[in-house]
């Protein structure tokens, strides 16, 4: 007779054991398959392959056999669901999340100073003593050249610096999740937005309905049309890695290129299986929008190239440069009105949370949240009044700190936004909020300390191309499926990800480093990105610059056309394009081929099967995100015993 396994809808201890043993996984392994194996990217951006792939091993491999042995020791599904909302929040961290920035970045401006850039007197007296080592300058060249064989890390170095950046670290991702659990109710229940990144675990974990005795597998595992998506990825990636060792395997691509207004911007035409997956549970207004607006933002592209109307402004650094100064404004304009907008519309529900919070009227109930609404409060204020005095002491002028902060949040808001609404895996901002305060308010009213100050922020708040808030978001929508009762849980379930992952990737990064040497393992973190927000301080430090007022003017357009469409979306019932993609559309090319054929494939499966063929061929775009993941996976394993290195399988 089959065991009846219980079906508790409370995680406990053993989903945080497990889900703390993952994080601590994440956060060393993730840098040696960085520095070391150089493989495909499976911790640097939204999508989270690297927990997908522990993911499936713990539910399909790991889950299974525990079944196999006693039905009732198997995970259940809020267990499940714990654990993968701990490895999310940590594969947001180790790599292009944080700590790959912070070790590097606080010792460049030591290694890489010479007589030439005259670092030494231009930038280091300009920075606080706490904020970057000083105990021995051969220990920090040692770390990015390498250490004598036997000597370890030296922690002496390290520590005095991390003293103050951790707690720092700590601050800004309270306050990120603070602000999305203020946002959950309104964004899951009240607006119902759809989560695309999270389809495919709810899928992996969902029950079978009628069924009081689960089997080891549910359905999603014994679709076979979802077994055929998983084989596309799997055979092409495989011929890649093959060729890798074996050139007479011919590689297989999926990037091309429609080169337009005399080859002065191109369309990519880059076919990415998990991108397709992720977009085909999109709303096909909102995958319709993203693709019309980077067309329109590449045609207005193209014209100011060919007109001679585009310029750059100087005092923007690399990480808004992708086009020119008045598409960047433009498009930052936009992602505050998304954000200001969407906290209008959330006004009702943002005063029910404020009277629950400080006067306990049960306006709104608090008790399915990870926090209550007035811990969360009090937590945000608490952390954004910490970064603000950090910063400040860094320093940033007093006056302009809560100004900088407020631009920073609204991006990583936005961001936040796009992810949940879009399920846009690979997606940045138009221009981040250091470039803004410098070219908005002017460099000579920074001061070179302020400029300076600028620079360290780069660490958390440039190449934001995954941070806790957009984790912690999917997270919540994953517990509001799957956990029914006891909630809190997870934020303590997050908090000790956070830490166990932060310290694991510090350690890992430190002794790869000192044992290969950083510049010898990843050339990108350890030289290009740790050495340019110095080179753009130094040269915004000797060249003090005013305000550039028309700058506000662009920032401006892009506002009110955003609210425009915002509006035009909200009161006319037969506007056709979402105003999402209009922030994003100069960034959004890398994922515009994919994204379209989404919406052609749901667009085509609708007309003609109608909403049960859509719920048929579900399966078949999650098997295209597993089987790219998973694949990239198995690879690294290979690559690990086979001693191979820089073999990239995985295309975004």
């Amino acid at each position: 007779m089959r065991e009846n396994p219980p079906t508790p809808q409370q995680p406990g201890l053993r989903a945080l054991l497990i889900g703390t043993v993952g994080a601590f996984a994440i956060g060393t392994v993730i840098p040696y398959c960085n520095m070391v194996l150089h493989g495909s990217r499976i911790a640097s951006y939204f999508n989270p392959p690297a927990a997908i792939i522990l993911f499936f091993f713990l539910v399909f491999v790991g889950n299974t056999l525990i079944g196999l042995l006693r039905r009732s020791w198997m995970l259940s599904r809020a267990e499940l669901a714990l654990i993968y909302i701990m490895w999310i929040v940590a594969t947001s961290i180790p790599e292009w999340g944080l700590t790959a920035f912070l070790l590097p970045d606080i010792t460049s401006v030591i290694y890489y100073a010479t007589p030439e850039n005259n670092w030494a007197d231009l930038l280091q007296p300009l920075i606080p003593d706490w904020m970057i080592p000083h105990y021995d300058f051969n220990q920090i060249k040692n770390f990015y050249e390498g250490a004598p064989k036997g000597q370890g890390i030296p922690w002496a170095l390290w520590l005095p610096p991390l003293a103050f950046w951790v707690p720092f670290v700590l601050a800004l991702y309270l306050a990120m999740i603070s602000i999305m659990v203020v946002l959950r109710k309104q964004w899951i229940e009240n607006e119902r937005l759809v989560f695309p990144l999270v389809q495919l675990p709810i899928a992996m974990l969902q029950e079978e309905e009628g069924d009081v005795r689960p089997g080891l597998l549910n359905a999603f595992f014994k679709n076979p049309l979802m077994w055929v998506g998983f084989a596309v990825p799997a055979i092409i990636q495989s011929i890649n890695g093959l060729n890798f060792y074996f050139p007479y395997f011919a590689r297989i691509s999926l990037d091309s290129s429609i080169p337009l207004f005399r080859d002065t911007i191109t369309i990519p035409l880059r076919l990415s299986f998990q991108m397709l997956g992720f977009s085909y549970f999109v709303n096909r207004d909102v995958a319709f929008g993203l693709c019309f607006f980077y067309l329109l933002n590449t045609l207005q592209q193209g014209l100011f190239n060919v007109l001679g109307v585009q310029k750059i402004d100087p005092v923007l650094g690399a990480y808004s440069t992708y086009t020119g100064s008045i598409i960047v404004h433009q498009g930052f304009g936009a992602v505050i009105t998304l954000v200001l907008y969407g906290l209008w519309n959330a006004r009702g529900h943002l005063r029910d949370v404020c009277r629950k919070a400080f006067t306990g009227t049960p306006a709104v109930d608090d008790s399915d949240e990870i926090l209550s609404y007035r811990a969360a409060l009090l937590i945000l204020s608490g952390s954004l009044t910490f970064m603000g005095v950090w910063i400040w002491q860094s320093g940033l002028p007093a006056w302009i700190t809560p100004i900088y902060l407020f631009f920073a949040f609204v991006l990583f808001i936005g961001i936040t936004r796009v992810v949940a609404e879009g399920g846009l895996a690979f997606i940045f901002a138009p221009m981040i909020a250091s470039d803004f305060i410098a070219a908005g308010f002017g460099t000579r009213t920074l001061g070179s300390s302020g400029v300076m100050a600028l620079a360290f922020t780069y660490i958390w708040a440039s190449d934001i191309l995954t941070f806790v808030m957009a984790s912690c978001a999917n997270g919540l929508k994953l517990a509001e499926e799957t956990i029914k009762k006891g909630r809190r849980i997870v934020f303590w379930a997050m908090l000790l990800a956070i830490l166990v992952t932060l310290f694991s990737s510090i350690w890992s990064i430190l002794d790869l480093a000192y044992r290969y040497g950083g510049i010898n393992t990843d050339g990108f973190f350890f030289d290009g990105a740790a050495r340019y927000p110095f080179d753009n301080a130094a040269a915004r430090i000797q060249s003090l610059d005013g305000p550039h007022w028309e700058n506000w003017g662009y920032t401006a357009i892009g506002a009110g056309i955003m609210g425009l469409l915002m509006m035009a979306r909200q009161h006319l019932f037969w506007w056709p394009l979402h105003p999402l993609g209009f922030p994003i559309s100069a960034v959004f090319g890398t994922m515009f081929f994919s994204v379209f054929l989404a919406w052609l494939c749901k667009s085509l499966v609708l007309r003609y099967g109608g909403p049960t063929l859509y719920l048929r061929t579900r399966p078949f775009f999650m098997g295209l995100i597993l089987g790219q993941f998973v694949t990239a996976g198995i690879w690294y394993a290979i690559d690990h015993f086979a001693g191979g290195s820089g073999n990239t399988v995985m295309t975004w």
